[in-house]
């Protein structure tokens, strides 16, 4: 039996399709989010590699901040349960999940079956988000994915004081007005970043084999960052971006599981 997970965000549209809740038939990202042709190019796109079409599909789950707006789903699922599935259908060992998505920050303790204990969340304010990196990559007039080497090379990062987006912005102009290296510049907002999440994730305790979920887990500067303010190694998987997708095809399965069993 196949099943659906799509996970809407507000930058990216994510989405799986599973046989029978584990083994990966394909999966597929796609850079637009909610509001926009994402979702459906990323459904096109999974149902065209599979070469399965939609009424083969037992079941479909969406999540994320569109998920509400997905017309061939079943059911929504927050996507703090999705990101604790897949976290752990991907990487067994993980106990803290650190999510960072384009508008909103999470850090979850999932249990040993992956299931969601308490979380942390900052979905008030852009610091520490996905589009605060998008912000200040776009003030440095480099492309977003060019950030995580950038910071790599520095020798002095800079200390980022202002937490708020709108006044980092301005003390990232006047640091570049000053002269210094754009290298040191991106590891500061990235130890920015870092900071303010870890802080998050601390708040659940000292964090176990923490993994890091989302498509800002593929920017090395902001997971060192992380790993120096959490004293320890983060976890990440090659399929983090799609976890969430991930965690709502598994639910989608389960749910088939439990329907067969009334």
């Amino acid at each position: 039996m196949y099943t659906l997970g799509i996970d809407i965000g507000s930058t990216s549209s994510k989405a799986v399709i599973l046989r029978d809740g584990t083994e990966l038939i394909v999966q597929k990202v796609v850079s637009l989010g909610t509001g926009t042709v994402g979702p459906s190019q990323v459904l096109s796109a999974v149902f065209e590699e599979s070469g399965l079409s939609p009424d083969q599909i037992g079941y479909t789950v969406s999540t994320g901040y569109g998920r509400m707006n997905c017309a061939q789903a079943d059911e929504q699922v927050s996507e703090l349960s999705c990101h604790a599935k897949g976290i752990h259908f991907l990487l067994p060992d993980a106990q803290t999940v650190i999510d960072i998505g384009g508008q909103d920050a999470k850090a979850l303790k999932i249990s040993e079956s992956g299931q969601l204990i308490a979380f942390q969340m900052n979905d008030k304010c852009a610091a520490g988000t996905g589009r605060f990196l998008d912000v200040m990559a776009r003030v440095l007039n480099v492309d977003i994915s060019e950030l995580g080497e950038l910071s790599q090379r520095s020798k002095k990062p800079v200390s980022i004081s202002n937490t708020c987006t709108v006044f980092a912005e301005s003390e990232v102009i006047s640091q570049l007005s000053s002269n210094v290296p754009i290298e040191d510049i991106a590891a500061g907002i990235h130890n920015s970043v870092a900071k303010r999440v870890a802080g998050m994730a601390l708040r659940l305790g000292r964090p176990t084999a923490p993994a890091m979920s989302g498509g800002v887990a593929r920017n090395a500067g902001v997971v060192r960052a992380m790993e120096r303010e959490l004293g320890c190694p983060v976890l990440v998987h090659p399929l983090c971006q799609s976890a969430g997708a991930l965690g709502a095809a598994i639910l989608a399965w389960e749910k088939l599981k439990k329907e067969k069993v009334n």
